[in-house]
């Protein structure tokens, strides 16, 4: 090269290089230095695209901890099979597992809901979901009247869309505000804001308040069951984007929803520390609600334990994304304090369990029941009034719904059968029952949506319009 003449992007561009933030600097450094000849070529070699990273020409093998039982089932779990078979071809995967309450998810090769799919070095947000850290949390309360529990509960929860008034907002840490401000992901003050206004809030869905009684002991302790709301799901719609940004640069075939963070990247470890505050954040939008009902009522707590079953799990360079998946092994839970907790429908007991690693489960036990048809097909399958399958399903139980409107999707018949699941789990070596709460009542958002504003306002304009 002349050393009169200036390379341009265009020269690189000619030389096989795509256009990026990295060109201007480059340039500059090239012109600079008068770069020419192998010196040139040495040190354009750090800007050369990587070949794309192909998909395993065959999946990943991965163990089968279900087995269909009926026509209904059987549906289901090949539907399951399938996705994690395709799922399974995805570069960065190298074991994974379904579990005896899986169920599709989203289209094939989505992660179901019961799986788990373990990565190396890098973090899949979609295998988490926007539901980042569901979890639940035990509080023991000792000899108190459940209905007691259930009442002093039901006036401190939250259950819908959007979060608190500012009047009824709890504390917020300062601990945790700096750890939000510490964080590329989390410092912004949209972020910060909704953290604040949905702490102590349990959204809708499969989310719960419950409350019964322990087989062993007979103490009344109360159950709570939601992720990480506003804030969660705001991270992993950051977490897509960026996943996106590698999948189109590393790895094009790969599915979007599959896309991943190279975690020894800024982005990986940024992304990384922030779902450990979220998991935080989580753990406290537990802990606000059974406090409020411990202070209301001056009562000890006697004891209190949680997990998350909806989250991302690291084993050194592996990384477990468990999607409806408890964790048995404590590696996966630096904070353990006491056994796990599987929620099965609103009329059965919560499993309090323990287990051990093995090859097959790998570390994980179900999370739930799960579903064997969508909302929609089990609604078209009942028949009756609301109120005649309400009552039937529920005899006997204290069943709340914070919207006033029942959701006939959440209850017991929407759900597998708990028998069934209870059976596969000691069949396959997933936990062992070491207690059970005996429901007395829940609370669910339930069918909020009938009476919100937007469509009460739709239908008296459709109203309006049939009049005329």
């Amino acid at each position: 090269m002349n050393s009169n003449i200036k390379i341009t992007g265009h020269d690189l561009i000619a030389l096989g290089y795509k256009q990026g933030k990295w060109m201007k600097k480059a340039i500059k450094h090239i012109n600079l230095h008068q770069l020419q000849g192998d010196a040139l070529v040495s040190y354009l070699e750090q800007f050369k695209t990587p070949e794309p990273i192909a998909l395993h020409s065959t999946p990943k093998p991965f163990s089968i901890n279900i087995r269909a039982e009926n026509e209904l089932e059987r549906d289901n779990v090949d539907h399951v099979i399938n996705s994690m078979e395709t799922l399974m071809k995805t570069p960065t995967l190298v074991d994974g597992a379904i579990m005896p309450d899986a169920c599709p998810a989203g289209p094939d090769g989505t992660i179901p809901v019961g799986g788990v799919a373990v990565a190396k070095k890098a973090i899949h947000p979609g295998m988490h979901s926007a539901d980042i850290c569901c979890s639940v949390l035990l509080t023991d309360f000792g000899q108190i009247d459940p209905k007691t529990i259930l009442d002093v509960a039901h006036t401190h929860t939250h259950f819908g869309p959007g979060g608190r008034d500012r009047e009824s907002q709890f504390q917020f840490p300062q601990e945790l505000l700096e750890a939000f401000k510490s964080n590329v992901l989390l410092n912004e003050e949209y972020m910060i804001q909704i953290a604040k206004s949905h702490l102590g809030t349990q959204g809708d869905g499969n989310h719960f308040l419950f409350v019964g009684t322990s087989e062993n002991t007979g103490n009344t302790m109360l159950i709570t069951h939601h992720g990480s709301r506003g804030p969660g799901a705001r991270l992993y719609a950051k977490g897509m984007k960026i996943a996106e940004r590698f999948r189109q640069e590393l790895s094009p075939d790969t599915k979007k929803q599959n896309a991943w963070i190279p975690f020894e990247t800024d982005e990986g470890q940024s992304y990384w520390e922030a779902l450990q505050i979220m998991r935080k954040w989580t753990k406290l939008n537990h802990e606000v609600l059974h406090n409020s009902v411990s202070e209301e009522l001056g009562i000890d707590i006697e004891n209190r334990y949680w997990n998350e079953h909806n989250f991302v799990f690291r084993d050194g360079d592996l990384f477990y994304h468990a999607k409806g998946a408890t964790p048995l092994d404590p590696k996966f839970m630096p904070d353990i304090t006491g056994p796990r907790l599987i929620p099965l429908n609103m009329s059965e007991p919560v499993l309090i369990v323990e287990g051990k690693t093995t090859k097959t489960n790998l570390g994980f036990a179900p999370h739930g029941a799960g579903r064997n048809m969508s909302r929609t097909q089990h609604r078209r399958s009942k028949t009756g009034s609301t109120m005649q399958i309400f009552k039937e399903e529920t005899r006997g139980l204290d069943i709340r719904f914070f919207s006033k409107e029942i959701d006939i999707t959440e209850l017991p018949s929407a759900y597998k059968n708990a028998k069934t699941v209870r059976t596969q789990m000691k069949e396959f070596g997933l936990g062992q029952v070491i207690d059970e709460v005996i429901p007395y009542g829940s609370i669910m958002a339930g069918d909020w949506q009938k009476n919100a504003p937007w469509r009460v306002k739709r239908e008296k304009r459709t109203g309006s319009k049939k009049k005329k």
